[in-house]
């Protein structure tokens, strides 16, 4: 594949597979509503991700000021990395999550917002530490568990990553988040038929949302089926969104016929294998 096809897929794929990890912040704040209500903390109106760029700038500026009356807090400090990363400010997400780590070194949810933020610079050996250490041997959590396959498949180390996605899976079967990043794992590589039949299995399941399905659109896209993909890219979202995934779409085809590689490669590759 060439390298920057590569580098957009890899991109694609943490953007994919990070749901785990933001579920899993989000879900954090639900131990702390009652401090919600006081009027301390901002409360957020809808998920991060599925904010417009207004939302999003009127928001961080709203948690921002809450961050900086209080640093230490939790549940605002995860909101603010959070929104800070939707908007591409990594590096500014990752500080002010050392901030809260620093003061929360025990927290699960504090932990693995920490790991996602060191993920998203680009320190994916440390994420995968912090994530490590957010996790517990006797109760294992699922999406941590996903995550962490999520950044061994960013160090290349896609046979560790599809174990961890398959504990996750033994933990919380038939979970699209888990099966999207298990079909997205094999998209690194360059098996294209088993990464659809896993992402056709997550797009099917009850807990598949808008981002489990474009990742199947990409998927058959990049075996040469643009129109099927861009019916899936148009399916469900609005004018704008539609486009924008339909643009990348198109790049990533752009990329040197990037699909007709990857589908000449999938054709000597074996059939399809089963999850479990």
């Amino acid at each position: 594949m060439p390298a920057s096809a590569c580098t957009l897929l890899r991109t694609r794929i943490f953007q994919g597979v990070a749901i785990a990890l933001v579920a899993l912040a989000l879900a954090g704040c639900t131990t702390t509503t009652d401090r919600m209500t006081t009027g301390s903390i901002p409360k957020l109106n809808k998920p991060v991700e599925a904010m417009d760029e207004a939302e999003l700038r009127s928001s961080t500026e709203r948690v921002g000021q809450a961050y900086e009356k209080n640093p230490r807090d939790a549940v605002n400090g995860v909101n603010y990395a959070n929104l800070l990363r939707m908007q591409g400010r990594d590096a500014q997400a990752l500080a002010v999550m050392q901030q809260v780590a620093i003061a929360n070194p025990t927290d699960r949810t504090v932990l693995a917002a920490y790991g996602k933020a060191q993920a998203a610079a680009g320190q994916w050996q440390q994420a995968l530490d912090t994530i490590g250490r957010a996790q517990t041997p006797d109760r294992p959590d699922w999406k941590l568990t996903s995550a962490e396959g999520a950044i061994l498949d960013q160090l290349g180390r896609s046979a560790e990553a599809r174990q961890r996605y398959r504990e996750a899976l033994d933990i919380q079967p038939g979970e699209a988040s888990i099966l999207s990043n298990l079909g997205m794992s094999y998209v690194l590589t360059g098996d294209l038929r088993t990464a659809e039949t896993y992402l056709r299995q997550a797009a099917g399941q009850s807990t598949a949302d808008s981002r489990v399905r474009q990742n199947l659109a990409l998927v058959i896209g990049l075996q040469g089926r643009f129109p099927e993909a861009e019916k899936i890219a148009r399916g469900e979202l609005s004018q704008q969104q539609a486009d924008a995934n339909v643009a990348y779409l198109r790049s990533m085809l752009s990329q040197q016929n990037s699909w007709q590689k990857l589908a000449a490669k999938d054709s000597g590759s074996s059939a399809p294998t089963s999850t479990n």
